[in-house]
């Protein structure tokens, strides 16, 4: 059968239409595969799987459970308004736990772990733990939150549990630094005031709540993309005084946001179900000609 010039021309027009569903089905499949990993990670770094172990002052047992799994875990940090709620940890080095959770498994999402220069029973001046800024409000995802006046201001206690005590954090400062900023990131403090001093005016807010040499400060360290190497620290002193959670009965304080993880999804699903939707109208168009 001899095949006329516009024949020919409608078999490569078909072919070319069945090449670009392919293509866009092919997309479809990875965005679709893309929105349940990121979904898995960001389960893998909620809170909530870690609630079992979570001490309290009337029971530990659960928490002492948990260092069996993981000998490494040595505390609980939670502050108040915020999803941040979880086991901390410390290895031999500051690498280990950027893609291992709490529980000793393989994670991208990582732990919040402190420095392995510290001394885990918080007996250094300054004590930095560090945490992935993840999305939906996991892990230090919130920490950047901070940076908003008024959640600043709103949110200003937490608690960490350490040798079986609970201690109560104070937070008085919110910076944005450099990650090679060793004067922040120093360890071994000889002035203490000048420390002080160097928090205090590199502070984007800050409370004064009387903090001294005599005091003991913890450090929350995690990532951000405000600038180049840019971190984000939350800074508060450890206290003997608990103070009371005023959060504690709203709802939303324990359950990862994945929203924000959804959003980069939504549209490109969208217009690829709209150009599928019209690759077929035509093809059926072609069909009745």
């Amino acid at each position: 059968m001899r095949l006329t010039k516009k024949k020919i021309i409608g078999i490569i027009n078909s072919i070319i239409d069945n090449i670009i569903l392919l293509i866009f089905l092919s997309i479809f499949v990875f965005g679709c595969y893309a929105l349940w990993d990121s979904h898995q990670v960001l389960n893998e770094a909620s809170s909530t799987q870690y609630t079992v172990y979570k001490p309290t002052p009337e029971d530990n047992r659960s928490f002492e459970e948990f260092q069996n799994i993981n000998p490494e875990v040595f505390g609980w940090l939670n502050i108040y308004g915020t999803h941040i709620d979880y086991p901390v940890v410390q290895a031999d080095n500051n690498e280990k736990y950027l893609n291992t959770s709490a529980d000793g498994e393989y994670s991208l999402s990582g732990s919040i772990y402190l420095d392995y220069r510290n001394d885990k029973h918080l007996k250094d001046f300054n004590s930095i733990f560090y945490g992935h800024h993840m999305e939906g409000n996991a892990l230090f995802g919130e920490i950047g939150s901070f940076k908003d006046k008024n959640y600043f201001d709103t949110r200003k206690y937490g608690t960490l549990y350490v040798d079986n005590k609970t201690y109560g954090l104070d937070f008085f400062a919110f910076l944005e630094v450099d990650a090679y900023d060793t004067s922040i990131y120093d360890i071994s403090i000889h002035d203490k005031q000048s420390y002080l001093d160097l928090l205090k005016n590199n502070a984007m807010y800050y409370r004064d709540i009387g903090v001294n040499t005599q005091d003991h400060i913890i450090l929350l360290s995690t990532c951000t993309s405000d600038m180049t190497n840019g971190r984000h620290i939350l800074v508060a002193r450890l206290n003997d005084t608990v103070q009371e959670n005023t959060f504690i009965d709203e709802d939303d304080t324990k359950n990862i946001d994945f929203s924000s993880s959804y959003t980069w999804y939504i549209i490109p699903i969208i217009i690829l179900i709209i150009v599928i939707i019209s690759l077929y109208k035509r093809m059926q168009r072609k069909e009745e000609l």
